[in-house]
Formats: structure tokens, C-alpha cells, sequence
């Protein structure tokens, strides 16, 4: 089965009643976890920004202190993967004040992170790619949120 283009699909909703586009929506959220994720963020977390910034970092912390420290390669994996969690919590907000907000975090948490990434030139060019795409973002911003964050990126690139 091929998927229908979004105008298709939004041309079908817009002749749906509320009742069915509820059906639709829970019908949705049953299938992936993503989906029930992105509906939980724009039902309940889209009106207060903040507060999702802030869980997005709790979570963050939470998934930083169960980095398995054995070795570098299990480092590695896991940063992969707590880097893929943040851009997928930055897809659900669709704000780059959000996305730098979070992968500034993100970059902070690696830089003091123990044992420290400079052994690994893997990390160190994650790190280094992270803090060049926020740099490309804050470039997008108004100029007064460019100044703050220009001074955060600076404090991250003197590591």
C-alpha cells in the first residue's frame, strides 16, 4: 500500500466530523510510540515550552547517568543514542530556540562528562559537529537571543 501525499490526506480530514478525527487520533497513538509521543507533546506540553524544555533535560540527565563506562565504544553508543532522543523531542517542538536550548544541554553534559571525551576522537568530533550545527541556528534567531546564546557556544568551545 502506498501512503497518500499530506494534501490528499488533509483535503480527506477536513470532510471527517470531530468524532471520527478523535477515532483517528487515538486510532493513531495506539501504533507507535512516537505517534503517542508527539500527540502527548502538542495536547499537553506545546502551550508550556518551558516545561518542556525542562523534562527533556531531566531526561537527558537521567539517560547521561546510565552510560555504561566500561569502555569507549559503550560511551559512544549511548551518547549516539541519547543524541537521537534529542532530536527527536526537537522534531516534536519544531522551535529552534528549543533545539538550541536542548543540544547546548546536550553539549554541557558531554563536556563535563567523566571519563572525559578528549580520549576519544569520536566523541570529540560529535561534540564539535553539535556546537557548529547550534552556531548555524543561532544565526536564524533575533539578534538579542544570538548575544546570550554566542556566549554559552563560547564558554562550550574553549574545552
Amino acid at each position: 500500500m502506498k501512503p497518500s501525499s499530506l494534501k490528499k490526506i488533509k483535503t480527506e480530514l477536513n470532510h471527517r466530523s470531530q468524532n471520527e478525527l478523535l477515532e483517528l487520533c487515538l486510532r493513531l497513538g495506539r501504533f507507535k510510540k512516537e505517534n503517542k509521543e508527539l500527540l502527548t507533546y502538542l495536547l499537553f506540553e506545546a502551550s508550556n515550552e518551558e516545561g518542556y524544555i525542562q523534562s527533556v533535560k531531566n531526561d537527558i540527565d537521567e539517560q547521561f547517568e546510565n552510560i555504561n563506562r566500561k569502555s569507549y565504544f559503550f560511551i559512544r553508543k549511548s551518547v549516539r543514542r541519547i543524541l537521537k532522543n534529542i532530536k527527536k523531542f526537537i522534531r516534536y517542538s519544531k522551535k529552534k530556540e528549543t533545539e538550541v536550548e536542548l543540544l547546548l544541554y546536550f553539549c554541557k553534559k558531554l563536556k563535563d562528562f567523566k571519563p572525559t571525551i578528549k580520549k576519544s576522537v569520536q566523541l570529540q568530533n560529535s561534540y564539535k559537529r553539535q556546537l557548529t550545527l547550534i552556531r548555524k541556528i543561532v544565526s536564524t534567531l533575533h539578534e538579542d537571543l544570538q548575544y546570550d546564546y554566542e556566549l554559552e557556544i563560547q564558554e562550550l568551545e574553549n574545552f
